[in-house]
């Protein structure tokens, strides 16, 4: 492991030195990603985060994913989390293994978790969901683990996201529509929208 992190390492460095300087100051995003809880605003993320790798080790979900190079130079190596592929379950581990506080500790309990977690927001395509369709559903209700907090159900179980949402991405996991109905917007990108 510790000679692939090794090679990786020496071909960013090869592939920074040589690109230009504009287009190493702009990443590019690949893909529509979290941080996992915690996380300091992405400027002072970047600039924390050691690339150690033990918030994904500690993660019991598995949900922590680490950056190559689709992301661009500055995210290389950090942690992300892709709901729809696997959502973060609030464990709050990844925090406590942080050794630089890039990613900050946050106690396990509702409030703690509320008062401190902005992975992201859920938002709704009420022209795909199943319960806005006429249909009953709930899943993403029944998923989530802050019910009636960040999420509540009114006429056949239609969703309707509350402000304590925290983007854990329980929600859009679990959906059963291709394409989800739900969806996280992450906390980096609302800020910027």
């Amino acid at each position: 492991m510790q000679r692939r992190n090794f090679l990786y390492t020496l071909i960013a460095g090869a592939v920074g030195a040589a690109a230009p300087l504009h287009a190493r100051a702009t990443p590019r995003v690949s893909v529509r990603f979290l941080r996992p809880p915690g996380a300091l605003p992405e400027d002072d993320y970047l600039s924390r985060c050691i690339r150690c790798g033990k918030c994904g080790e500690v993660c019991p979900n598995r949900a922590i994913k680490f950056f190559r190079f689709e992301n661009g130079l500055a995210s290389l190596d950090t942690p992300y989390i892709v709901p729809r592929e696997q959502a973060c379950i609030l464990c709050m581990k990844c925090g406590e293994a942080c050794p630089t506080g890039a990613l900050q500790p946050i106690e396990r309990e509702a409030e703690a978790i509320m008062q401190n977690v902005r992975m992201g927001r859920a938002r709704v395509d009420r022209t795909i969901c199943l319960s806005w369709q006429g249909k009953t559903c709930g899943v993403c209700y029944r998923a989530c683990p802050l019910q009636d907090v960040a999420i509540r159900v009114g006429r056949l179980e239609q969703p309707h996201v509350l402000d304590a949402c925290v983007g854990c991405g329980l929600c859009e996991r679990s959906c059963i529509q291709i394409p989800q109905a739900i969806r996280i917007i992450p906390d980096h990108q609302r800020k910027v929208v």
